[in-house]
Formats: structure tokens, sequence, C-alpha cells
């Protein structure tokens, strides 16, 4: 595709895993150069990801900066650099209970899991993540702890998370999505049978559209970058969507703009246009 000249953006927002980060979830030199500079110049960094709050430090620690996060897909504002929930949007308890239901007739065999907040990414007084006994994680998570049913939609979360072996999260959204009507926010991240589900209206762009409105950004001025359909609301609400060459066709169908992958510094190679 054609990439329009564009001005300089007033605050930039990314992605983490398939976006920041390469393979080895490692934020390069390169990539950590240009997000350096820009920060020098004054733009504002932003995080925007499906992590918790709890898995932000070892993005901090590759960046040498303390960026605001929008976390959870958009339910939370983290402010990594004092370590503070500045704003959280949940699913209650009478609405998780209903999510749990309708997922577990709609797709048999699937597990549940919940993501909370407190305080701060390490509240000990909230456990963080709480799954039922047939929740397989997807990937590795030290965090959890395995409750019943019942104590997974006992208390208000951040995101719910069903899981079903061996199917695709495409399908799984398929089957539910029409099910759940306006009463969530439906979205994935791998496509490895798995879902999240969020309040209703909650994304990734809204997580942004709060921290922009913290900074006094218009949203024609943010330049953002993904590459998973939770991206997708993200890449549509920001002045210049850039979807990385490794994403998921929904993300590459949202963008104003493809890059490298972020095995090959795709996110930097746009930085670098401005700052070097």
């Amino acid at each position: 595709m054609t990439v329009p000249d564009l001005q300089k953006p007033k605050m930039v927002a990314t992605d983490v895993d398939g976006t920041l980060i390469d393979e080895r979830e490692q934020v390069s030199a390169r990539t950590r150069a240009a997000v350096g500079a820009l920060v020098a110049d004054g733009v504002p960094f932003v995080l925007a990801t499906g992590r918790p709050p709890r898995w932000i430090a070892p993005v901090v620690s590759g960046l040498d900066h303390a960026p605001l996060c929008v976390c959870g897909n958009g339910a939370v504002v983290y402010d990594s650099a004092t370590d503070r929930i500045l704003e959280a949007s949940t699913l209650e308890p009478a609405e998780l209970t209903w999510i749990a239901a309708l997922a577990e007739r709609i797709l048999p065999g699937c597990g549940l899991a919940a993501e909370r907040v407190g305080r701060s990414a390490h509240d000990a007084a909230t456990p963080q993540f709480v799954s039922s006994p047939e929740y397989e994680h997807a990937w590795l998570n030290p965090d959890d702890t395995r409750v019943s049913r019942a104590e997974v939609v006992s208390a208000p979360a951040i995101k719910m998370l069903i899981r079903l072996r061996g199917a695709e999260s495409a399908d799984m959204v398929a089957a539910l999505a029409p099910e759940l009507a306006d009463r969530a926010d439906l979205t994935y991240s791998t496509n490895n049978g798995l879902i999240e589900v969020s309040a209703p209206g909650v994304t990734k762009a809204s997580g942004l559209a709060t921290v922009a409105e913290r900074l006094g950004v218009g949203h024609e001025s943010i330049i953002a970058f993904g590459d998973m359909p939770n991206d997708v609301p993200m890449l549509l609400m920001a002045g210049h969507g850039v979807a990385m060459a490794n994403a998921h066709p929904a993300a590459l169908a949202a963008a104003d703009e493809v890059t490298g992958t972020n095995a090959a510094d795709g996110v930097a190679c746009v930085l670098e246009r401005w700052w070097r």
C-alpha cells in the first residue's frame, strides 16, 4: 500500500506480543533506541496490550522506560512508573455468571478463568488470576490460582478468558459473538483456542482514548501498531494504524500501513522516520 507523507505523531501506541518484542520476547536494541529518541523528544509512548499489569515489568526493563499502559485489552490504564492502577473497567459477578453459562452451553468442554486487578500490578491482597479446574493454559502462566467454577465468577474481573483446547479462537468467536450481542466485548490475541471477554465497549481503542484524553492528544495525531484482532479497534481509531508483516488478516485489513515483522524491528522501521 502507498504510505502518505505523515506529520510527526503526538503520541505513539503499540501492542507488545508479536509487535514490539521479538520472537525471543525481547525488546531489540534498535527498537529501544527508537523509543528512547521519541521519549526524549517529549512524545508520549504508550503500551496497549492484552497483558495484565503484572506482566508489564519485563517490557519496561527492556525499554529502559516506564510508560503509561493500556492493559487487559483496554480494561485498565496502568502507570508503570508508579505501579498504580489509574482506571479499570470490570465485568460484575452477575454478568460473569451469565457469560460463563452461555460459554459452557455454546462451547461445551471449555474452561473458564478471570483476570482481576487490585491497586497495583502486584497487589497481594487480590488473587489476580483464577481459573476453573477445566481451564488449560494457552501459554505459561505462573500466577494461576485454581478455584471452583463458582469462585471464578464471584468477584469483578477486567476480563473473562474462555479456553477450548483443540479449537480455533476465530471459530469460538463466531459461535459465541451472536449470543453475547451487546452485553460484552469479545476478542482474541491467539488463534489457539482462547478468547477474551471484556465489559461492553471495552477495547484497546477505548483504553487508548482514555489515555489520549488525559494527555490532551487528538486521535488523529496518534500512530498505533498491532498484529492481532484485539488490535483492530486501536488501529482504526488512531490517525495512522500500522500492522506488522506477521499480522493476522484482520489487522492487515484495518491498517493504513504494513511494516516489517516484529522479528525485523518493524516498529522501529516506522519510528525512525522521525526519531533516530
